[in-house]
C-alpha cells in the first residue's frame, strides 16, 4: 500500500509547484498579467524538482521560465500601461519569416541541448532537449501573445507526460495532462479574442 502522507512529505515541493502552475495556467488562459509572477514562483520550485529527478534540460528550462516571467510581466505591463487595455492576441499565420525563425531556433536549441545532455546521467536526453526547445519558443510566443503558442504546447506537454511518468513524478504527470487539455481549451479561448 502506498504511504500517501509520506509521499506528500517527501514531494511537497512538487505538489506546491503543481498547484501554483495550475493557477498560472488559469491566468494564462484568461490573459491575466498575474500569470507571470505565478509562473516565476512555480518555475523556481520546479527547477529544484527537475534537478532532483535528473531532468537537467527541464531544470534549465525552469530557470529560463523564471527569467522570461520577468520579461513577460514587463511586456504585458508596459502594453497595459501604454494603451490602458491588455495587448490583443496576435497570430503568426501571416508572418512566414517569423515562423521559419522560430522553427530554426527550436532546432538549434534541440541540437545544442541534446549534445550536452548525452554526457550527463539523464536517461532521457533527447526527449528532455526536445521539450525544452519547444517550451523556450512557446514561452517567448506567449510573452508576445501569439495564439500559436498553444499549438506548440499541444506537442510539448504530452511528451512531458511521458518523461515525468518515466521519472516517477506522478503529481507532475497530472499537471502535464491538465496542461495538454488546457492548451486545447486555451487555444479556443484565445481564438475568440483574436484580432487579425
Amino acid at each position: 500500500m502506498i504511504d500517501l502522507q509520506g509521499w506528500f512529505l517527501t514531494n511537497y515541493d512538487e505538489v506546491a509547484g503543481t498547484l501554483i502552475a495550475l493557477a498560472y495556467l488559469f491566468f494564462s488562459i484568461k490573459q491575466n498579467i498575474w500569470l507571470w509572477p505565478l509562473g516565476f514562483i512555480s518555475s523556481a520550485i520546479y527547477a529544484f524538482v527537475f534537478y532532483r529527478s535528473k531532468i537537467y534540460a527541464g531544470m534549465g528550462l525552469q530557470i529560463y521560465f523564471v527569467l522570461i516571467s520577468v520579461y513577460g510581466w514587463y511586456i504585458w505591463w508596459k502594453s497595459n500601461k501604454e494603451s490602458q487595455e491588455p495587448a490583443s492576441v496576435k497570430s503568426l499565420i501571416y508572418n512566414y519569416k517569423l515562423i521559419i525563425i522560430l522553427v530554426l531556433c527550436a532546432i538549434v536549441i534541440f541540437i545544442f541541448l541534446s549534445q550536452i545532455l548525452v554526457y550527463t546521467d539523464t536517461k532521457v536526453p533527447y526527449f528532455d532537449a526536445f521539450i525544452s526547445a519547444l517550451s523556450i519558443v512557446a514561452t517567448w510566443m506567449l510573452a508576445k501573445k501569439y495564439i500559436e503558442h498553444w499549438l506548440v504546447w499541444m506537442i510539448a506537454d504530452p511528451v512531458s507526460v511521458g518523461i515525468c511518468m518515466f521519472q516517477g513524478l506522478y503529481f507532475t504527470v497530472f499537471l502535464y495532462v491538465v496542461y495538454t487539455l488546457m492548451a486545447i481549451y486555451g487555444y479556443k479561448s484565445w481564438k475568440r479574442d483574436l484580432k487579425i
